[in-house]
């Protein structure tokens, strides 16, 4: 399998159609809003929606790892805690 197979699970995931470049916006709230539609909308999830989005973001955050700005990591990170706002789920303090 090529070295780009996480680029490919986060392009066409049987899970979440997500929006083009959601992962670089440098929005988190934008981000959050965006992969919770995805969530919501998919009829092909395992899991509840909050959790698909998270793990998600999740998937994303780690695969990329030392390849992700510091910067972006920041926002993604924030993007974490916007969608649990977005699901009434409580927020993680840094």
């Amino acid at each position: 399998m090529s070295q780009n197979w996480s680029r490919h699970v986060t392009e066409t995931s049987n899970a979440l159609d997500l929006e083009s470049g959601v992962f670089s916006w440098d929005d988190p709230r934008k981000i959050a809003l965006s992969l919770k539609q995805s969530a919501d909308n998919s009829q092909r999830r395992k899991a509840e929606p909050f959790a698909s989005a998270m793990s998600m973001l999740n998937f994303y955050i780690n695969r990329a790892g030392k390849h992700l700005s510091v910067q972006q990591r920041e926002v993604l990170e924030k993007a974490k805690n916007e969608l649990r706002e977005l699901y009434g789920k409580p927020r993680i303090q840094p």
